[in-house]
């Protein structure tokens, strides 16, 4: 009957039920998390090992055999156990705010040395905590005492201490946060880690350390505030003689075609003078501009030596007559079944190019004036779907052609692009024209040809109605041909 009416007995009563029962839940709730891949999985994995173990173990020492708590061994079990706690809020506080974060969140952007900061100041308000109720030490002088302490050491390191600060101050009013790119006077590359001491740039050339004072104490761009598109400029030389307008029609038509160039926006080319212009092309970010740049420079070195331009002063002699010639027998003859004289007709008016990697040889939608034929390397066709996907159909190799619409004066139905390097040979309209209209089996061939290739387009577009329903090939006929 005492035992009943001694408070130790219900305190012992409610452990010996109350701690199996949270061990079984927080069992059952740890295997849930865990089968989910949660990240509070480990919280509660700490809590059940280590904080209802400790607390129910002070229960008994406290509570049922009435152990005083100023006492060393509970002191340091509350120590242990206090300790434990801190440890679960500074976890659960990372799991939940900040690792479980979108990625376009502020969250997410919030430099680190702001999360070291919060973690600081939880941890020196538990110890205070910690020290003050469980141990008894008065606080206050121990904050007088780390007061002067800390005058002392501010004196002796004053000029380290004041580059920290004047970082601290910078960061506060967020110039820039994780994932912005800077131009700053020694880097420019993307913002990836900020902490204490420096802020970690990750530019073409490596990982460039930048410290904190540095920043503050410096100018730099932020080249992505505002928030929007980033406009990449490339500076390119013509000769003097090049016509200003053609120069300028060849660069806009090389970078629309860009395939890093944000969708939507049109590029434009201007002349500075002196032989020099500007093209403008707006893209998602600067991690774009290099990229954009440098396939930029590939293919008007190319397309400059098709238009009969003179990139950065320099002629083109690609296109001489013994390739004409050889190109015109070894590939043109076998398509076109042209006559010995047929190929001494046509070396005049034909014309070797290239074309670089990943260059458009042929547009859709455009009314080819020549065909191409291809001399080596290979070329990919290509058909936009109704919501603007780039659909290839079908690769040509050596020997084939493009462009036979121009014989129909009808726009091409399918694009092409280059797979690698491409030469070709390109004859204009009005020369093949007087050779295609005296072979009518080659007209049939040739129409054969444009039918079979826009049926292919339409299926794999997925406009099987209009390839089911389309005219049966019966062949180009020679009043077609204008």
């Amino acid at each position: 009957m005492n035992s009943f009416n001694s408070p130790w007995f219900y305190w012992a009563i409610g452990v010996a039920i109350g701690f199996p029962v949270g061990l079984i839940l927080l069992t059952e709730l740890h295997h849930i998390l865990t089968r989910k891949r949660s990240r509070l999985a480990r919280q509660v994995g700490v809590l059940r090992n280590w904080l209802l173990p400790i607390g129910a173990l002070l229960l008994l020492l406290v509570k049922t055999a009435e152990i005083p708590a100023g006492d060393v061994p509970v002191r340091l079990l509350t120590t242990v156990f206090g300790f434990l706690v801190l440890v679960l809020l500074l976890s659960g506080l990372n799991a939940t705010v900040f690792e479980g974060a979108p990625e376009d969140s502020w969250r997410k952007r919030l430099p680190a040395i702001f999360l070291d900061v919060g973690r600081f100041a939880l941890i020196g308000v538990g110890l205070t905590v910690i020290l003050s109720v469980i141990w008894g030490v008065r606080v206050g002088g121990v904050f007088t005492a780390l007061g002067i302490t800390s005058v002392v050491i501010g004196l002796m390191l004053q000029n380290s201490v004041g580059q920290i600060v004047s970082g601290l101050f910078m960061l506060f009013e967020q110039p820039f946060r994780i994932n912005d790119w800077l131009d700053t006077q020694t880097a420019r590359g993307r913002v990836i880690e900020v902490n204490w001491r420096a802020v970690h740039i990750q530019t073409g050339g490596g990982l460039r350390i930048m410290p904190n004072s540095m920043l503050a104490t410096t100018a730099f761009t932020n080249l992505s505030r505002p928030a929007g598109p980033h406009k990449c400029s490339v500076t390119t030389t013509f000769a003097q003689g090049d016509s200003p307008d053609k120069v300028c029609a060849m660069l806009t038509l090389v970078a629309s075609a860009l395939p890093l160039m944000l969708p939507g926006t049109t590029p434009t080319s201007v002349a500075l003078g002196a032989g020099q212009y500007r093209t403008t092309i707006r893209v998602s970010s600067p991690a774009d501009e290099g990229a954009t740049e440098s396939t930029f420079l590939r293919w008007i070195w190319y397309a400059a030596r098709r238009w009969d331009l003179h990139l950065d002063g320099e002629d083109d002699d690609f296109s001489t007559p013994e390739r004409v010639t050889k190109a015109l027998r070894t590939v043109v003859a076998t398509e076109l079944r042209l006559t010995l004289a047929d190929q001494q007709f046509l070396a005049p008016y034909a014309r070797v190019v290239r074309y670089g990697t990943d260059e458009i040889v042929q547009y859709a939608g455009m009314v080819p004036t020549a065909m191409t034929f291809i001399v080596a390397g290979s070329v990919r066709l290509t058909v936009t779907d109704a919501d603007g996907t780039v659909l290839p159909f079908a690769t040509l190799n050596e020997g084939s052609f493009i462009g036979v619409t121009a014989l129909t004066r009808q726009p091409n139905l399918a694009g092409a692009y280059a797979l690698e390097e491409v030469t070709a040979v390109e004859i204009e309209r009005e020369h093949l024209e007087k050779i295609v209209m005296d072979k009518p089996m080659l007209l049939q061939d040739l129409g054969r040809l444009i039918d079979e290739r826009q049926n292919k387009a339409r299926l794999t577009r997925g406009d099987r109605a209009k390839a089911a329903t389309a005219v049966a090939p019966g062949g180009l006929k020679p009043d077609t041909l204008g």
